[in-house]
């Protein structure tokens, strides 16, 4: 079956028949550790969530052998779907494309390098319902990364909560959980994962944070990210697209007059 061209979610499933959640995981060369990835989301959700969720691999037309690790893991196991695409089209679009045949009641996101833990993702799930938030999304209180990447994403995170005021203390978290109806209002773009939490605010959706965990990576290098260069230079257009938006964007408030009919 193929997957792309406008975006929809939940495939043709009814609310009804809709899954609890869907938790959606982009891979790009990952093939030393998606396979390890996959069985601890697997082993650690399913207690949790029994038959009511499904995860959603998704190839980000990698060049190695992730796509055949990922088709063996869901052979294995009937809660888990793989979606791969034709070319390498980053990380927004592998989400994009993970949302498009996501059943959830919510959706849920992890990195697919083992450094979110999934056994955080229940916490969230539990937050963003008590909390009678939109999205809950993740604060890596310890982080495991080089000091390239902390101060590239601390330069970052300074420099887009200055200029959207999203009130979010750290966007490159990968580790969030959605209501599935914020998914169908906001239009997606090419890294729009990087403003998740300002595209919902600007949409009047509320946001959330919670602290989670966060861990060295499985094995490998990064594949999705970069340096300062990436997250920073490179995003700055985005960065502008994104407050060209926030200051024309509509959102019209009224009520109906009630009249009661003449002779009534």
């Amino acid at each position: 079956m193929e997957y792309g061209g406008d975006f929809f979610l939940g495939a043709e499933m009814g609310e009804e028949n809709s899954l609890k959640i869907s938790v959606v995981v982009p891979f790009f060369n990952e093939e030393e550790c998606a396979g390890e990835v996959c069985e601890e989301i697997l082993q650690v959700l399913s207690p949790v969530f029994g038959d009511d969720w499904e995860l959603i691999a998704v190839d980000d037309g990698s060049e190695d052998s992730t796509g055949s690790v990922l088709k063996g893991a869901a052979a294995k196991n009937s809660s888990m779907r793989t979606i791969h695409s034709r070319e390498r089209l980053g990380q927004s679009a592998a989400l994009k494309l993970g949302f498009s045949v996501a059943s959830g009641k919510y959706i849920g996101t992890l990195d697919g390098d083992g450094q979110n833990d999934p056994a955080d993702l229940p916490l969230l799930l539990q937050q963003i319902e008590t909390m009678d938030a939109d999205m809950v999304s993740g604060i890596r209180v310890d982080r495991h990364d080089n000091w390239v990447r902390r101060m590239s994403s601390k330069i970052a995170n300074g420099v887009r909560s200055t200029i959207l005021k999203d009130k979010t203390t750290d966007v490159g978290c990968s580790m969030r959980v959605f209501r599935r109806h914020c998914l169908e209002d906001i239009h997606l773009f090419r890294n729009f994962h990087r403003f998740f939490p300002a595209l919902l605010v600007m949409n009047g959706f509320a946001v959330a944070e919670v602290p989670v965990n966060h861990r060295p990576r499985f094995s490998g290098t990064s594949k999705y990210g970069g340096g300062i260069n990436s997250r920073l230079w490179v995003g700055l257009a985005d960065l502008a697209g994104v407050y060209w938006l926030s200051k024309r964007v509509i959102q019209p408030r009224a009520e109906e007059d009630e009249v009661t009919p003449v002779g009534s």
